[in-house]
């Protein structure tokens, strides 16, 4: 039993782009479906696809590398919001990644959207992930 699906999520695609994969394969939930979303809307991998297989199904991800030594476009994937200890942020406190060059992943009222574009709907929410 695994009890903070989003750790193991980002986990599963750290391990697989620090040992050079081009696909890794991820048990789906409707949240890592959305995460997903925004990780390809801005560019951090190549493309993606939800399989309907068994009970909950896969999301198999294919991994976005650059130039000739093969830089991961992720460089680094850091959980915020943890089980034990929820981290909140209004619309006016939003945190900033690498100064507007990352992006943070927040789970609002509204959806699950980047810092960006829950300031520009002045909505806050629970902090999920930085993403650079």
């Amino acid at each position: 039993m695994n009890t903070d699906p989003i750790a193991d999520y980002l986990t599963r695609l750290r391990n697989a782009i620090s040992a050079g994969h081009k696909v890794v394969e991820i048990p789906a939930s409707n949240l890592k479906k959305e995460i997903t979303k925004i990780l390809f809307n801005k560019g951090y991998v190549l493309n993606y696809k939800f399989e309907e297989v068994g009970p909950q199904g896969s999301i198999k991800i294919a991994l976005k590398y650059s130039g000739s030594e093969k830089a991961p476009a992720i460089k680094e994937l850091k959980r915020v919001s943890t089980p034990g200890l929820r981290k909140y942020s209004n619309s006016k406190e939003l945190p900033r990644v690498l100064n507007g060059l990352g992006v943070a992943i927040i789970s609002t009222s509204q959806g699950v959207m980047t810092d960006k574009e829950a300031r520009k709907l002045k909505v806050g929410g629970e902090v999920l992930c930085h993403v650079y």
